[in-house]
């Protein structure tokens, strides 16, 4: 008995650590200016106002921001977990020379720093003339950043399910693209559910590509728009952690509606 309530214990208070520094970001987003830097940030706003946020969503046009972001982490998010998903099957179920070399190859370069291939990719968006445009933003994500990773999650997966049901399903006719997309997906809801949580969160929060491949605020994303806010308004904190709670609530809102997939997910790579 001891030991479970130690154990629970410690796991609160990582909870807490883990979730205190966005409770406080909420918090102190709806303080009034002169609270702001007068009380602790866990210290419960006692006059709380959107005004930072109204503020900050007329004025400093955070709702394209906030729009731009989601169109370029939902395209991402649906290209990737598509194009994942074909790759892994691939490297999971069919048969072809050098296979698991090509596979392993592959993987391999995630241990390549993103930034070594910034300068290259820039290139070759420039030649092709997609600096500043929604294409420059989300190509790169699809086939570069985080696709090894997802190849590799997604095709661990599948080689969990066993074989025999795709062996079934040949056998009363079915096709490759009708075992991929009427045995393997269905199953594979929980993993796929996590990939998109995964890529969705990851390219919301990207700054870096973002920041060297746009040029203007018809392509600005909100982690590059709350970097700019910092520098205009270095004073004002509450605009700005008005708008990293603008942020942060979409991400919150995606992680409530998966949750459920997520840890079955895990559970079951667990089991298996």
């Amino acid at each position: 008995m001891f030991k479970k309530t130690g154990l629970y214990a410690f796991l609160i208070i990582g909870a807490l650590v883990s979730v205190a520094p966005y409770l406080m970001t909420l918090n102190s987003a709806v303080k009034q200016p002169d609270k702001l830097l007068t009380t602790p940030a866990w210290e419960p706003a006692t006059s709380p106002t959107f005004a930072n946020f109204s503020q900050v969503w007329g004025e400093y046009d955070m709702s394209s921001f906030l729009w731009h972001t989601f169109v370029v982490a939902a395209v991402v998010t649906v290209l990737q977990v598509v194009f994942s998903c074909l790759a892994a099957f691939a490297f999971a179920r069919i048969a072809f020379p050098g296979r698991e070399l090509l596979f392993w190859a592959y993987v391999a370069t995630m241990m390549v720093p993103q930034i070594v291939t910034i300068v290259p990719l820039f290139l070759l968006m420039r030649q092709f003339d997609l600096v500043d445009t929604y294409p420059g933003l989300i190509l790169p994500y699809v086939f570069g950043f985080g696709a090894p990773y997802a190849i590799f999650l997604v095709r661990q997966y599948f080689k969990t399910i066993p074989v025999d049901l795709e062996s079934a399903a040949r056998i009363d006719g079915a096709s490759t693209m009708t075992v991929f997309t009427r045995i393997m997906i269905p199953l594979s809801r929980p993993i796929l559910a996590t990939l998109a949580t995964m890529t969705f969160v990851n390219t919301w929060n990207n700054i870096l590509w973002p920041l060297i491949i746009t040029n203007s605020d018809r392509t600005r994303v909100i982690a590059l728009g709350i970097a700019t806010l910092k520098s205009q308004y270095a004073s004002q904190y509450n605009l700005v952690l008005a708008a990293a709670a603008l942020a942060l609530l979409p991400l919150v809102a995606i992680f409530l509606a998966f949750q459920r997939n997520i840890i079955r997910s895990i559970a079951l790579t667990g089991i298996k």
